[in-house]
């Protein structure tokens, strides 16, 4: 990771506030790409039920030693947006859009995206935001969605129902699966039930103590000590100073005496830590 101290943000937000946006467009006008490998993590479906902690926490990470990382591939950007309003701007993406073999997981959160995404963007956007071309597929679907407002792609006089008797095929929905967890009553029960070591601070406290550097840790007390000298006020200030205990005692502790010193910077409104 490579990132602004908080003194080096605040120069940068005085000098050039879009510093990081700049910094892209220009490496991609370079042809200096920048790419992320992708990789998946696969865990049976019935280890889910008696994994040490939920797996389904949105606040955890499986070990890689339970689960290695198995590569998919890259993603590269490769060119800069040519209108930004519409190609970026305009652009929607929701974890509700799947192709059948992929579903969706009980994690409350993953669920309630699952639809709150799509509607933010009909209102955002427009109730046929999907017909737009940043947002159309690439290839041809079996889609019950048809007609509202601004509707300009269509499919003639097609039944809009399923299953029908209009000669139309089924739409591209899969239901339950015969070993899913929908169809599975207590994992469905019991997703949520504490497993042996679920907890708030466990994963938190390794990643400080043991796969932060001296040096990232200094930046990490740095950075929420000067959040917290930010106005942060008394009882929730103490609550800040305690919260940040659980996770680990002396990084906790640093964390509190630079507030109560105030020796450290606040960071810059939008240029802090990426």
């Amino acid at each position: 990771m490579r990132f602004f101290t908080n003194a080096e943000a605040a120069e940068m937000a005085g000098r050039d506030a879009d510093f990081h946006r700049r910094d892209l467009f220009e490496a991609l006008a370079r042809g200096d790409c920048p790419s992320w490998t992708l990789s998946v993590q696969v865990m049976p479906y019935a280890d889910a039920k008696t994994y040490r902690f939920n797996p389904f926490d949105l606040t955890k990470t499986w070990p890689h030693a339970d689960y290695p990382l198995i590569r998919v591939g890259t993603l590269t950007l490769n060119r800069n947006p040519e209108n930004f309003f519409a190609q970026i701007e305009q652009a929607a993406f929701s974890p509700g859009n799947t192709v059948p073999g992929i579903g969706l997981s009980p994690d409350k959160m993953l669920l309630g995206r699952a639809f709150a995404y799509n509607d933010a963007q009909r209102n955002r956007i427009g109730t046929n935001f999907h017909q737009l071309p940043v947002n159309r597929p690439k290839v041809p679907v079996n889609s019950y969605l048809v007609d509202g407002q601004m509707t300009y792609d269509h499919r003639g006089s097609a039944p809009v129902y399923a299953p029908n008797s209009g000669g139309r095929s089924w739409s591209d929905e899969t239901g339950p699966v015969a070993d899913g967890w929908e169809s599975d009553g207590e994992m469905v029960r019991h997703a949520y039930t504490l497993h042996t070591e679920d907890d708030d601070f466990g994963q938190a406290g390794t990643l400080v103590r043991k796969v932060f550097t001296d040096g990232q840790r200094g930046r990490f007390v740095e950075q929420v000590a000067g959040s917290l000298l930010g106005g942060v006020e008394n009882p929730v200030l103490e609550r800040a100073f305690q919260y940040w205990r659980n996770v680990d005692a002396m990084v906790g502790k640093r964390i509190e005496e630079k507030v109560r010193s105030g020796t450290a910077p606040q960071p810059a409104e939008g240029m802090g830590e990426r």
